[in-house]
């Protein structure tokens, strides 16, 4: 199972930013696909979840109204548009993915996360 992240780099506040994520070896869809970050000395915070059967959406409160998830089920993508970047968005963004977990998002318990994407907001 791979994850590959891109779309990230540097950005201007007040900007925009989209990530993608494809997952490739799943048997099925993944049941989760999301993304979570984790800042220079911060410890690894949630970003957005979702899950594929019922079409449940997480987001955290930092990035509502801010950042849209979304998913292309038949390519086994995960996008994550970032509107609106400010300075504390900077952080390396990382894709998870789960074929059967329901503790995803809260736990943070995906079996599969890609290697990270850099996102970094200048003001």
């Amino acid at each position: 199972v791979q994850l590959v992240e891109s779309g990230g780099g540097p950005g201007q506040a007040g900007g925009s930013l989209r990530l993608s994520c494809a997952a490739s070896e799943f048997t099925y869809s993944p049941k989760f696909m999301g993304w979570f970050r984790q800042a220079p000395g911060e410890e690894r915070e949630g970003g957005a979840g979702h899950y594929r059967v019922s079409g449940a959406t997480y987001y955290a409160d930092s990035v509502k109204g801010r950042f849209t998830i979304s998913r292309d089920s038949a390519q086994n993508t995960v996008y994550l548009q970032m509107n609106n970047l400010k300075p504390e968005d900077t952080a390396m963004y990382y894709c998870a993915a789960d074929p059967d977990c329901n503790t995803c998002w809260a736990g943070r318990t995906a079996r599969y996360w890609g290697q990270g994407t850099q996102v970094t907001v200048s003001s």
